[in-house]
């Protein structure tokens, strides 16, 4: 139980600066934390493909903030 939280409360932050490093492609901050949560995962994907892994508090929010940036360039290719 202990790790889905902490993974939902990197996923938010990292979703928060995704939104910050985007400045106008975010969704506004409800969304970017979705989108966060669901960045982390696609970041975990695609560090570990490139064979990295985190095995720390910063390493996971650098992990999931990458994930959700690519995210948010991602979701407008899809919108049109």
């Amino acid at each position: 139980m202990k790790n889905i939280i902490f993974y939902l409360i990197i996923g938010g932050v990292a979703g928060w600066l995704a939104g910050q490093i985007t400045k106008g492609s975010g969704f506004g901050l409800p969304m970017n934390i979705v989108i966060g949560i669901v960045g982390a995962v696609l970041g975990g994907l695609l560090f570990s493909v490139l064979g990295l892994s985190a095995h720390n508090i910063i390493g996971s929010l650098i992990t999931a903030t990458i994930g959700a940036v690519a995210l948010l360039y991602i979701i407008p290719l899809f919108k049109k």
